[in-house]
């Protein structure tokens, strides 16, 4: 009789980068880039080693960014201050996805300033 070892975490950098990089659908499709990264963390976060790191952080982020989003929308009526951080929020919301996963694919933790830590 064979036993089989359920908690050996294997290391997979590509599926971490993978799960970075989903969170631009919202730039291509409109939607997706909570979800997807969300489904890929649930399914792999005991399989593969780092996973649960990278997908919190990525959940964070996701949900900071929209708090910052829904924060700026009125203050819009401020001075045109909201555009600012509509414009601040675009930016951090491409720029820290491609960071994080040339991070991830060098085996290195995410790093996301400005993440409100939800999860």
């Amino acid at each position: 009789m064979e036993v089989i070892n359920q908690n050996v975490l294997r290391k997979d950098n590509t599926l971490l980068s993978v799960a970075h990089l989903t969170q631009l659908l919202h730039y291509v499709t409109g939607f997706g880039g909570f979800i997807v990264p969300l489904i890929i963390w649930l399914s792999s976060r005991k399989t593969v080693e780092g996973m649960n790191e990278h997908g919190k952080a990525i959940i964070n982020l996701q949900l900071s960014l929209l708090l910052y989003i829904v924060v700026s929308i009125p203050a819009i009526l401020l001075v045109g201050l909201g555009l600012v951080g509509l414009l601040g929020v675009a930016i951090l919301g491409f720029v820290l996805p491609i960071v994080n996963a040339v991070r991830a694919s060098n085996g290195e933790s995410p790093s996301y300033f400005l993440t409100i830590p939800f999860v």
